[in-house]
């Protein structure tokens, strides 16, 4: 049987990754991971394919080692990762509690990294991996330090496994976008005009993110940036002194 795996499965970026993989003729289970066990239920009792709901908390060293577990036992042909669970804080780094800070790592990067390892046990030629980071991950965003940070480190750490799997024939993708009307801007503290910045940026969306990055990761490519705006900005954020693009890029 032919998986995909999908984090961050509940709502948002990741509810349109789970649409477009219910259409994928060469998948035939999706299992889907988020906190909310209730909507995780919900969306495989709707599902057009058959869909298994794995409520686990990323944060959590134990649920980490549960899927571990749950992989050692049944063993699936997985053919997708998608990493898409992930967070934002806004606000000086001095004012946040740092018990979100350390959260926001463990999700966005350890979690990240250990499922990629993990899986990978049961991963074979043809098969890929979308890790989602971040325009963030071009350039430091004063008052989401450490979402940038993680961010930057999604990246890197993809480019660098992309490198590492080629002989085994894998692809490791990572999809960069732009603000998209999730729930990620209510969780991160940012809707309400919190944010000149975002007020201001053109918005992505995420169901053709979500499809696109699909299509990119499957023929192989490494990097997806949904937008010419956000083009231009990487190609910016790679010829001009960091220090100097921070003074437009703080949230």
């Amino acid at each position: 049987m032919k998986i995909a795996v999908l984090t961050g499965a509940s709502s948002g970026l990741g509810q349109e990754f789970f649409k477009n993989l219910e259409t994928l003729e060469d998948i035939d289970q999706i299992w889907i991971i988020a906190r909310r066990a209730d909507k995780l239920e919900q969306m495989a009792r709707d599902a057009k394919i058959q869909t298994r709901a794995i409520p686990l908390d990323l944060s959590q060293k134990n649920c980490l080692d549960r899927f571990s577990d749950i992989l050692e036992q049944e063993k699936p042909d997985i053919r997708i990762l998608i990493n898409n669970a992930g967070f934002g804080k806004l606000g000086y780094i001095y004012d946040m509690d740092y018990s979100e800070q350390a959260e926001m790592i463990a999700v966005n990067n350890t979690a990240l990294t250990v499922l990629c390892v993990i899986c990978l046990k049961y991963m074979h030629e043809k098969s890929f991996i979308i890790n989602v980071a971040s325009i963030a991950a071009f350039v430091p965003n004063p008052r989401m330090s450490v979402y940038c940070s993680t961010k930057a480190y999604v990246l890197s750490f993809t480019k660098c496994i992309r490198q590492e799997l080629k002989p085994r024939k894998i692809n490791a993708f990572a999809v960069c976008p732009g603000p998209m009307a999730t729930e990620f801007l209510d969780v991160a503290g940012i809707s309400g005009g919190k944010s000149k910045t975002f007020e201001r940026l053109p918005y992505c969306n995420a169901s053709k993110v979500a499809k696109k990055s699909l299509e990119y990761a499957r023929k192989g490519r490494a990097v997806y940036t949904p937008k010419l705006f956000y083009k231009f900005y990487r190609v910016l954020c790679r010829i001009l002194p960091h220090g100097f693009v921070m003074k437009f890029s703080k949230t």
